[in-house]
């Protein structure tokens, strides 16, 4: 499904870029209130008119994928939290609506929450209690486990059997995620 997804994601990006081109398309998963200020986050975080395709592709399949809403160039409110996706020349995910990253590429983590990053820079933070199917995570990378006191979180394999858990809150730790395909914060 990885490949699969891969792909896809690769597929409307050209598609989406070629139509740019001759001026066929705006953002696809934005309504025309949000599409704008979408573009000039992009255009303020020093990308192309191809690269904020890109990205714009890679949003509409997480937001395909794993539902919810985008919220930013890069941001997608999902159910149970949130996903960034890595904006093409980011090492690191980092919401571009809050403007340039502040150099630290530590994974923050609020209280309450169960968050990680992997090395394509994909990033998760979910803080409701359920089971979650994550973004395209590959490599390895980070997790934070800032949930209530001796709250456990659980990784799962795409067949859903548990992988790992992050023992008691708090715990951090690296981990590779490229079998990694779901979570439960709780």
């Amino acid at each position: 499904m990885a490949v699969r997804r891969m792909s896809a994601m690769l597929l409307a990006a050209g598609t989406f870029a070629a139509a740019s081109v001759f001026g066929l398309t705006g953002a696809a998963s934005a309504d025309t209130g949000t599409a704008a200020p979408f573009a000039a986050q992009a255009r303020q975080a020093g990308l192309t008119g191809t690269q904020s395709a890109q990205l714009q592709a890679q949003v509409d399949g997480y937001v395909a994928d794993l539902g919810g809403k985008q919220v930013s160039a890069n941001k997608i409110l999902v159910p149970g939290g949130s996903v960034l996706v890595r904006a093409p020349g980011q090492k690191y995910a980092h919401d571009l609506a809050a403007g340039p990253a502040k150099g630290d590429s530590k994974l923050a983590c609020a209280y309450g929450h169960l968050c990680g990053a992997a090395a394509n820079g994909n990033s998760f933070d979910y803080y409701h209690c359920g089971y979650y199917q994550l973004p395209n995570l590959v490599g390895n990378g980070t997790w934070v486990n800032n949930q209530t006191s001796g709250t456990v979180g659980r990784f799962y394999n795409q067949d859903g059997s548990e992988r790992w858990n992050t023992g008691p809150a708090y715990s951090s730790g690296t981990a590779n995620w490229t079998p990694v395909w779901y979570a439960r914060p709780c």
